[in-house]
């Protein structure tokens, strides 16, 4: 069957997903194959000193995105899309977004980004005996009563971004476990919100608020299971010009973190998926809980339930990418235009002829406040002593090395203090399109193989557009582990790299070096105002 008549059958999934600064949809086959894709660019707006998209943004934004997906489909096939097998919702995790009884928004949906609930995370943290970080919806609720803020005795629903979509489609308040599980704790066993955690939230806030938290929360799916189907209503919603039906059934809505473990295949234990960009998260799945808390990782679970460790750092490659601009600056001045990836390769290879500890140089990369290492405030700082070896080579692998920084401290007390296991990790991000470098100095970071596929699909919506099809698809008890290892990447090239013992030798030398100067970059936020 032609892809023309799939679409046209419904053999298809759609995966989309509200990025930071771009909404994107994907459409695949019944064999996870892409084929059309649309887009909507957004950017958050800062209202009332709250990071934020208002209803209309994301209605609007939305819309946008399906309408040019429709239109892909219009180009590339010559067929209207009016049916779709099943949809997924996905979106950045975290954040506040709480309702009233009419469905109203009572505050300006603060996302992932603001760091306001801070002080509630810790109380938080102390209370539960487990890391809450300040970006998760359970420390902005609790900071919301602790400001008294006059919205609080109104809500009657709170949920995250793809929840408010899914809502507004479906009309089913439900949210996928791996959302969940960044909105309040959830224990793996029973896969719902940890029941002792609720109570003792229950009693810290009682006679302040007019709810318990479990009846304000969406309830939890896992993936597979039905999340209802998509209204006349929602229909119109996403397609104003009335083609879309309702009916279509929808699976769980997850957060980023989660399609992004199904688009690199990491839902198993003991593998992992690092994602580098502008920031660059580590996430690995564990055999068992932690010992205690870290403030260093947060815990998280699979689309599926399983425990999973994240150390989430804020910066990776924006001060490397300063450096590259300078030295395409610097081309320029000779006379000499070098396209963008020319540039990037040239200078990563280079890094390659270094010395495996950067030959003494130092580091930090931080555009903005990195929570890992307790620093306040972004400092970007490059240091070396008078016989340190300062090339090009070094230079380059140094900033390189820096942009896992800040994640080998969070993963290695994962991996060292605490002996997790870790057989496989899959890289993804810019940070890797230079073949090999970046590949490498990860391996060499974590001390574990490191994978990166030659067809990475098309990110979180893809993920997302997956487990649409996973809902739809699966045999009788088939695992999302089994669907994915058997249905989505058999077959599919990815080159994987095993950490080269001299490599994992320097980066541990370079990491005693970070850790021992940290005092360095401490004292520039607080000498340099």
């Amino acid at each position: 069957m032609d892809i023309a008549k799939k679409i046209g059958s419904g053999r298809t999934a759609l995966g989309i997903e509200f990025g930071s600064t771009r909404i994107k949809a994907v459409l695949v086959d019944e064999n996870n194959t892409p084929v059309a894709q649309g887009s909507h660019d957004w950017e958050n707006r800062h209202i009332g000193n709250i990071w934020s998209y208002t209803l209309d943004d994301i209605v609007g934004g939305l819309r946008h995105c399906y309408a040019t997906l429709k239109e892909d489909v219009r180009q590339k096939y010559n067929v209207t899309l009016e049916t779709i097998g099943a949809i997924g919702f996905s979106a950045m995790m975290h954040g506040y977004m709480v309702f009233d009884k009419d469905n109203k928004l009572l505050v300006p949906f603060r996302t992932w980004r603001n760091n306001t609930a801070a002080y509630a995370g810790e109380k938080l943290t102390e209370l539960f005996g487990y890391h809450i970080p300040a970006r998760w919806s359970v420390a902005h609720l609790y900071q919301a009563i602790l400001d008294n803020e006059p919205h609080v005795k109104d809500i009657v629903y709170q949920t995250t971004l793809e929840g408010y979509v899914h809502w507004l489609l479906t009309g089913k308040k439900v949210i996928g476990i791996g959302e969940a599980s960044g909105m309040f704790p959830v224990d793996p066993v029973t896969k719902q919100y940890n029941r002792r955690m609720l109570d003792a939230f229950n009693e810290l806030v009682k006679g302040k608020v007019p709810f318990k938290v479990e009846d304000i929360l969406p309830e939890i799916l896992l993936a597979g299971e039905d999340a209802g189907v998509l209204t006349e209503e929602g229909a119109k919603i996403l397609d104003p010009e009335g083609d879309l039906k309702a009916g279509i059934p929808l699976c769980p809505p997850e957060g980023d973190a989660g399609t992004g473990m199904v688009a690199t295949n990491s839902v198993k234990k003991r593998t992992g998926n690092v994602s580098a960009g502008t920031s660059v998260f580590a996430m690995i799945v564990l055999e068992k809980e932690l010992s205690k808390p870290y403030p260093e990782i947060d815990l998280v679970t699979t689309p599926v339930g399983d425990l999973v460790g994240m150390v989430h750092c804020n910066n990776c490659t924006s001060d490397l990418n300063g450096w590259v601009d300078l030295f395409g600056e610097f081309a320029k001045q000779l006379g000499v235009e070098l396209p963008k990836w020319k540039l990037y390769d040239m200078l990563y290879f280079a890094s390659e002829k270094g010395e495996k500890d950067c030959g003494g140089l130092l580091s930090y990369n931080y555009i903005s406040n990195e929570h890992v290492t307790n620093v306040d405030h972004g400092r970007p700082l490059f240091v070396r002593k008078a016989d340190s070896k300062f090339d090009l080579a070094n230079f380059m692998r140094c900033h390189l090395y820096s942009a896992f920084g800040a994640l080998k401290v969070g993963c290695d007390i994962m991996l060292k203090e605490e002996g997790v296991k870790l057989d496989r990790i899959t890289g993804h991000g810019g940070l890797f399109k230079t073949e090999r470098v970046g590949q490498s100095y990860l391996a060499a970071a974590i001390n574990a193989p490191v994978t990166v596929m030659k067809t990475a699909g098309e990110g979180g919506a893809w993920g997302m557009a997956i487990l649409a099809n996973y809902m739809i698809q699966k045999a009788q008890g088939e695992s999302l582990e089994d669907y994915l290892e058997n249905k989505v990447f058999d077959g599919l090239e990815g080159v994987t790299l095993a950490p080269d013992p001299e490599n994992v030798a320097g980066f541990e030398a370079f990491a005693k070096r970070y850790v021992e100067g940290l005092p360095i970059v401490r004292e520039a936020v607080k000498s340099m105002k």
